[in-house]
């Protein structure tokens, strides 16, 4: 029996309804250097080589996630090329970050642009032009029409990483007729676990093409050049005390300068980096630490760090490891403020001993494992986040123990990755080439 085509139909109705609104946000969303138009699933320009795969991930975040699956996919897969597409600006920038990261030979392979809104009409352009010879969504990146496209045009498409936390799960609930409809053109989904891969099916998709793989995000590479970059950079700036802050978010910052302050009564020599996670912003965060008279440089205009520097802002895209590398303590934002927290896992992996707020919803996930280690510990305040801060300067020992713990769990948690791409190989073997454009 024929799926309905109605939930479709009223969800492409509803953007066309909102597109002064989603246009907006489009443009403050761009990138100089792109076209526009590649919103409309046009002026793609010249694409790397056919046959190609195609992984959409939201943003920076997502794309991080994906660095693993990245690089595994470019080596199964010789044949082909890649091409990455964002949603966000700064997704884009941390993509170009990566591609540049590539070895030469690598770089012809590798491609970022756009992606289309999910009208009929750009998601038909758009799949019609790349012509991928799979689609890989990363996460909960389900777009109705851009699914429906490509099974009009024979493309499979796998859900990588799948991913649906309870928050996300009851708004998706409330369109469960669409939702059906879209997973309907999955051919397989790989859920990071048995919660994620439950709610996938209570929302329509099939339970025979749903497998549990574990989560990419613990598939992170040891990291040896940013460890090396990072204790480079712990060095210029002399044996003291350095805790990073990464991806903080609008209203924490404030709350991370409370706690500094109360750092430095205890260890008067401590640096703080403070890495905010939106280019956007900044300035406005070199204006907050101004106005509070902070002693602050900024890496992004090649300011030193010297002794008498209280504040480094990092405000630069693609370095955040190295950051956390040259750190003895990492803090990840976006959890002192409600706003989901941010991945714990990259100081993690960079053998960090790690703190963030209690909000980490967007995570918990991976948080798990790491507070049952002792490798994550949760502040609930500025002053709690000095205590804690305190501690592990004034216990070393103990926190460089902290970070050997949180490395032992993402090395623990890994297999995810070969796991994905046999099952990818179901869908398109690595053998297979298809005609060149």
């Amino acid at each position: 029996m024929a799926a309905p085509i109605w939930p479709r139909l009223a969800y492409s109705t509803a953007l066309y309804a909102l597109s002064p609104l989603i246009m907006w946000r489009i443009w403050r969303e761009q990138v100089p250097t792109y076209s526009r138009l590649q919103r409309l699933g046009m002026c793609l320009g010249t694409l790397p080589p056919a046959p190609r795969l195609w992984l959409h991930c939201a943003s920076v975040g997502e794309v991080r996630a994906a660095r693993p699956l990245i690089d595994g996919l470019l080596t199964r897969y010789p044949q082909h090329s890649l091409l990455l597409t964002t949603m966000t600006a700064t997704g884009a920038q941390q993509a170009q970050a990566l591609i540049h990261e590539q070895p030469e030979s690598d770089q012809r392979r590798l491609a970022h642009r756009f992606l289309p809104l999910d009208y009929p009409g750009a998601a038909k352009r758009f799949v019609a032009r790349v012509k991928p010879a799979m689609a890989l969504l990363f996460e909960t990146e389900l777009w109705p029409n851009l699914l429906h496209a490509c099974r009009r045009q024979a493309v499979p498409v796998a859900v990588v990483n799948g991913r649906l936390s309870p928050r996300a799960y009851q708004r998706y609930r409330r369109l469960r007729p669409l939702m059906t409809i879209a997973l309907a053109n999955v051919g397989w989904l790989a859920a990071k676990s048995s919660e994620d891969a439950e709610r996938f099916n209570a929302l329509g998709c099939p339970a025979e093409v749903t497998s549990v793989v574990g989560s990419l995000k613990f598939e992170m590479s040891l990291q040896d050049e940013a460890r090396r970059e990072g204790e480079y950079l712990h060095r210029e700036w002399g044996e003291r005390p350095v805790w990073v802050a990464g991806s903080t978010r609008d209203g924490e910052e404030t709350l991370l300068l409370q706690a500094h302050s109360q750092l430095r009564r205890r260890h008067s020599n401590a640096l703080l980096v403070l890495a905010p996670r939106h280019p956007q912003r900044f300035d406005e965060v070199a204006y907050l630490c101004r106005d509070e008279r902070w002693l602050f440089s900024r890496r992004s205009e090649k300011q030193p760090v010297t002794e008498q520097t209280q504040v480094y802002l990092a405000d630069t895209l693609g370095e955040l490891a190295v950051l956390y590398a040259a750190g003895n303590v990492a803090y990840v934002g976006g959890s002192l403020v409600p706003l989901g927290g941010q991945n714990v896992l990259e100081p993690a992996a960079l053998g960090r001993p790690v703190l963030s707020g209690p909000s980490i919803e967007n995570f918990s996930d991976v948080a798990e494992p790491l507070l049952a280690a002792g490798a994550l510990a949760l502040v609930d305040s500025p002053d709690a986040l000095a205590e804690a801060l305190i501690d592990y300067f004034d216990h070393p020992g103990d926190a460089q123990q902290k970070g050997q713990a949180a490395l032992a769990v993402i090395q623990a948690q890994q297999g995810a990755l070969k796991r994905t791409l046999d099952g990818l190989g179901e869908l398109v073997p690595p053998s297979l080439v298809v005609s060149s454009d």
